[in-house]
Formats: structure tokens, C-alpha cells, sequence
């Protein structure tokens, strides 16, 4: 037996998360496998206001944008999965560990974000993730976090 696979495009992801221009940083979630995995994409444009001082000439995705962006699709799943959506969802940070950053992601990347579930359960209010972030293939980041959904 297969099981479903379903994704997020961005209007979903809009419904799921508060987060808008120009901090909602991911793009569309391609590969939701309930509350386990998830591939997210943010493409990199060169109009992203963090280009402007990071760095002039030499335009370098900051590494907690890379982190925020694993969060949000973190989210989305499982947004998604728990039908979230329309239901004034918040994730908090919690915790950031096993952080390291293995690539420089720039404008014209495509970010690959898979994440999947450490730790968390339906009606659970903590859960745990780890992620790695790819361009083309290439490993860009990887993490663990804790974070916090509130419905309140």
C-alpha cells in the first residue's frame, strides 16, 4: 500500500502561517508525508530585501533565514497534516542545535529544504525536527530544533 503524499502552494502555506513579505520564506511544500517528512523549495531571488547589506557585491543568504526558512515548512507540515489551516497558528523557536552551515546559497538557488520529525504528536504543543537544506544536491545547512505551536 502507498501512502498520499500532499503538498502545499503558497496559498495554503499562507493560510497555515502568519509570516508574510518579507519574512515568509518558503515558497511551496512539494512532498508532505503526514507529520514525518517534508520537502520544502524557497527560491533565492536577488529582490529579497536581505541582499541589499548581506553582502553588497557578493549577495549570501544569511544563515538563520536558512533555519527560518526549515522552521516554516516544519510548519507547514504540520499544518497541513492537522488541517491548520485558517486557524491563527504560531510556532516559536525553542531551541537551535547541531546548526552548520556547508554552502553559501545566493540568488538564482533553488533551497531544498527536507525535514522531518524528531519528536511531536497530534495535540502535542512541542515537537522536535531535523533538516538539511540542499542546492542542487549540495548540502547548504543542517539543523535540529524545538518549537513551540500555540493556537491561542
Amino acid at each position: 500500500m502507498t501512502k498520499e503524499l500532499h503538498s502545499a502552494d503558497i496559498s495554503l502555506i499562507q493560510r497555515i502561517l502568519p509570516h508574510r513579505y518579507p519574512f515568509l520564506l518558503v515558497d511551496k511544500v512539494v512532498e508532505i508525508d503526514g507529520c514525518e517528512t517534508a520537502l520544502g523549495i524557497k527560491n533565492v531571488t536577488m529582490n529579497e530585501p536581505h541582499f541589499q547589506g548581506h553582502f553588497p557585491g557578493n549577495p549570501i543568504m544569511p544563515g538563520v533565514t536558512i533555519i527560518e526558512a526549515m522552521a516554516q515548512t516544519a510548519a507547514v507540515m504540520v499544518g497541513v497534516t492537522l488541517k491548520m489551516a485558517d486557524k491563527d497558528m504560531k510556532v516559536y523557536f525553542m531551541a537551535i542545535d547541531k546548526c552548520k552551515f556547508r554552502r553559501k546559497v545566493g540568488p538564482g538557488d533553488v533551497l531544498e529544504m527536507r525535514l522531518k520529525t524528531l519528536r511531536g504528536k497530534p495535540g502535542g504543543k512541542v515537537w522536535r525536527f531535523g533538516g538539511v537544506a540542499t542546492v542542487e544536491g549540495e548540502m547548504a545547512a543542517e539543523a535540529e530544533f524545538t518549537a513551540m505551536m500555540d493556537l491561542s
